[in-house]
């Protein structure tokens, strides 16, 4: 919908297109009085978005335009839709008192929210952060920065294509900025949808954002962060700190540092990876995803911190047997856990509290959840005296005492919402202070005490004194008795049934309490003010305490986990090997039925003996679950926690790589056989000696013969290649692979054992040594409910292929007629065919159909079993 300006705007209008013109692309929500307005093409977008009434006003002599608003204490509620709905709003507020306003109010936004910078808690997900990401293009390399404004969380890298698309695709980020003149470079690049915002080339220069960093952070070099040769991710972070800038987010000052994201430091999990383990997400609708089961963190941080864990494992042996440590000491001790538990539930979201502080966005009750986290920390503090193993953890936390005890001197134990609304300072804080909230206390008995006086003086018994906006206060009186009012009293309103007059008295009075009241608001606005320029000194140390409880939540969550399911410590090391005894599939054993036990297995790799085991057996024996479980359970490992088995010991792999399942790209032009082999050929290409390769049913995709060439070819690359000896589960249903273990030393058959009994087959799902010769596939056909005339001709067709071989030869076959029939020619169902004609079911009273009914059920299991 196209439309134009007033022609003859209003001075409200004028200012307001000033504005709006200062911020292209951003929905402005425009303060008037005591709503957030929306004009014009803004407001058509609004009503939409919001479902709130669109309408026009001609707003004094301009023409009529488009108008959508809302009450400006419901901006909590409609803000988040906005932002999720993806667009970027422009808070445009009143800079000074209407009611001292010399002319049109001063207005001016005061902050610009996008999808990825926002402090609103309606807008974050307290379990996720929410990183605004800026990508910068090179020839051969790519910057990243990434920024969390709700955390200060800040860090870069740098690296190709796959690395960076892999890095976009862990940390999610809400909104990307992007150089506009590379538009097509990230069009090309792109492998997810992103919120995207543009920004002119200028700002992408190194010179510039150097600066920009230097100064933020008050430094003359970058070394002492450990980027200064990361160009391209200085570039990026520079565009991010542009971004805050132009968004009008400059109290800042709890971005206090700069990281960069080493690759060399964790476990490679690429996007295929994460997917086909359903780390994440669950691939079904109704599922568990490994993050779901793993979470048992009680604060915001712990959940955040959680997620990170698991998408970017550890490799390094050290600091996976630090973590590990620590979980066995909270495993021995359920005493101190349950404590530790306890306090932690009391803190919240501290870290993204003081941000607030920071960002000078923090309410009074806010406040006092920070004196109330604090003094948590305080208690874990105390609690973790003398714990060896977490030394490091107790010693970076902060008690913060002096701020604890000004934040309790000063503030009510439950102030109101806003500072706007009063009554948030103790007494005995400030003597002004306490002498004006004398004056309004007292104020309330001087009313009643002058309703008293007048009404008896009067002769009015039914006299009210009351208070509104627009007259202040007044004596009320019905007609019945308004020929009594005094001479001296000044009527300044009529009623359909009263008169509201004023004295001189009570003017005197409103005016010393309404003085008094405006006084003591702007007092409390400035001790508050004062008290968190106070806890802003606090920033680096409570943002030390948010990472400590972040990291001790986790360490608790593993605990928790180990207990009650019964996890051991795994033993890891810098070998090769791993080695399962009793493994299990973490997410599998905790979903099945309580009368129903998990299967356990025992896996075993060895890089120089059994490096790649290729697992046969039947659909629904378990082969893909199997793969998953030991993926998980390294996976598990280098997180730090313990893992669903008897025992592991782990050597560490540095890549992860699954091809598991099948999926297509339609939208691309990729097929389910197209993704099948470009997913391969990406693990083949960044392959390791400590890589784990894990590949389910490769080949499936297209043809036989096609199928088993391509799989028997990466067997046999696996095992030959002269630089790499990644230990590597082949899960096939090609029984002919089989074959390689005979002529590949390293390569050794496995398959999960199924018991077949009267053409019926029992998963055992128990992997056992040897290949597999059988399929059962016409067997779970048949579980899966096939009619019998095409199990019986597929019967007829596998055992003309045993013989001739995987060539049909169609004129040799038996031909047969099909027809499908409600009985089949089986004396089972003939019997059950002729006890239904015998019932005549219009002489059956109800109950003898329920029992015919259960009769016949009985016959059906006879002749099942």
């Amino acid at each position: 919908m196209t439309m134009s300006k007033p022609v003859e705007p209003t001075p409200l209008m004028r200012q307001y297109f000033a504005i709006k013109e200062k911020y292209p692309g951003a929905l402005l929500l425009f303060r008037v009085g005591d709503f957030y307005e929306t004009f014009l093409e803004d407001a058509v977008t609004a009503s939409k978005v919001l479902d709130i009434a669109l309408t026009k006003r001609a707003n004094g002599s301009a023409a009529s335009v488009e108008l959508a608003g809302f009450p400006h204490h419901s901006l909590d509620l409609y803000l988040p839709k906005l932002v999720k709905a993806g667009y970027r709003v422009a808070i445009c507020d009143q800079l000074e008192d209407p009611k001292q306003a010399k002319g049109i109010v001063q207005r001016g936004v005061t902050e610009l929210v996008t999808p990825g910078l926002s402090f609103n808690e309606a807008v974050l997900d307290q379990s996720a952060n929410n990183y605004l990401a800026s990508i910068v293009f090179d020839k051969k390399l790519l910057g990243m920065a990434c920024l969390d404004l709700s955390t200060g969380e800040f860090f870069v890298t740098q690296g190709a294509a796959d690395y960076i698309q892999k890095m976009l695709h862990h940390l999610a980020p809400s909104e990307i900025v992007l150089n506009k003149k590379q538009q097509a470079l990230w069009d090309a690049f792109a492998q997810d949808a992103f919120p995207i915002y543009p920004l002119d080339e200028w700002v992408f220069q190194f010179d510039y954002a150097y600066g920009l960093l230097n100064n933020h952070f008050g430094t003359h070099s970058l070394k002492g962060f450990g980027i200064a040769d990361c160009p391209m991710g200085i570039t990026a972070a520079g565009v991010v700190l542009h971004y805050l800038s132009e968004t009008e987010h400059k109290k800042i000052k709890h971005i206090r540092s700069i990281a960069r994201l080493e690759a060399h430091h964790y476990a490679w999990l690429d996007p295929f990876t994460v997917k086909a383990l359903e780390l994440m997400v669950p691939q079904q609708a109704g599922g568990t995803a490994l993050i779901d089961l793993l979470d048992r963190t009680v604060t915001p941080m712990g959940a955040r911190l959680l997620k990170k864990w698991l998408l970017f494992p550890l490799k390094a042996v050290q600091p996976i047997q630090e973590r590990l440590a620590i979980v066995e000491y909270l495993v021995a001790d359920g005493t101190l856990t349950a404590l530790l538990v306890s306090y932690l539930k009391q803190i919240g979201d501290l870290e993204r509290l003081i941000s607030k502080v920071a960002a000078n966005r923090v309410q009074p009750r806010e406040m006092v959840a920070l004196k109330r986290a604090l003094e948590q920390v305080q208690a874990i503090q105390t609690a973790l005296q003398g714990v060896r193993c977490l030394e490091k953890l107790h010693a970076q936390l902060h008690g913060c005492h002096a701020l604890v005890h000004s934040i309790h001197r000063t503030l009510q134990e439950d102030p109101p919402l806003s500072i706007h609304q009063g009554g948030l300072i103790r007494p005995q804080v400030h003597e002004r202070l306490d002498a004006l909230n004398k004056i309004m206390y007292e104020g309330k008995d001087y009313l009643i005490q002058l309703q008293q006086t007048e009404s008896k003086r009067t002769h009015i018994p039914s006299l009210k004194v009351s208070y509104n906006r627009v007259f202040g206060y007044y004596l009320e009186v019905p007609n019945a008795h308004k020929h009594k009012v005094p001479t001296d009293w000044i009527r300044k309103q009529t009623l359909a049934g009263a008169e509201r007059y004023v004295t001189e008295a009570l003017k005197q009075y409103e005016e010393q309490i309404l003085h008094a009241g405006e006084e003591a608001q702007l007092l409390e606005q400035q001790l508050y003010q004062a008290l968190v320029e106070e806890a802003a000194a606090f920033i680096p140390p409570i943002q030390d305490n948010a990472k400590q409880v972040a990291q001790l939540d986790c360490y608790l969550s593993f605990a928790k986990q180990a207990v009650e399911h019964h996890y051991s410590k795994p033993v890891m090391d810098d070998g090769h090997l791993l080695h399962l005894t009793g493994s299990r599939h973490p997410v599998i054993e905790q979903r099945l039925p309580i009368d129903k036990a998990y299967t356990p297995n025992d896996i075993s790799l060895d890089p120089s003996e059994q490096q790649i085991l290729v697992i046969t057996g039947p659909n629904m024996a378990g082969k893909s679950a199997l793969l998953r479980q030991v993926a998980l359970t390294v996976l598990m490992a280098q997180m730090g926690s313990f893992v669903p088995a008897d025992s592991a010991r782990i050597g560490v792999v540095d890549k992860i790589f699954t091809r598991v399942g099948a999926s297509d790209n339609l939208a691309q032009g990729e097929s389910t056989f197209m993704m099948e082999m470009t997913e391969t050929a990406s693990i083949m290409h960044n392959l390791s000696d400590r890589s784990l390769v894990l590949m389910d049913e490769i080949g499936r995709g297209t043809s036989t013969y096609d199928g088993i060439s391509i799989a028997w070819a990466l067997v046999e690359y696996l095992h030959n290649n002269a630089d790499y000896k990644p230990k590597t589960l082949f899960a096939t249903h090609y029984h002919e692979l089989n074959e390689l273990a005979k002529t590949l030393p390293r390569v050794k058959n496995f398959h999960v054992a199924v018991q077949e009994i009267d053409r019926k087959i029992l998963f055992l799902h128990k992997l056992v040594a040897g290949g597999s010769q059988h399929s059962f596939g016409i067997h779970v056909a048949q579980m899966a409910g096939m009619p019998a005339t095409i199990l019986e001709r597929a019967r007829e067709v596998l055992a003309h292929l045993s013989q001739v071989g995987r060539y049909v030869q169609v004129d040799k076959l038996p031909q047969v007629q099909y027809q499908l029939k409600l009985f089949e020619p089986d004396n089972g169902l003939s019997a059950l065919k002729a006890y239904l004609e015998s019932i005549d079911i219009n002489t059956l009273s109800p109950v003898e159909a329920l029992v015919k009914l259960n009769d016949l059920k009985n016959r059906v299991e006879r002749f099942k079993n």
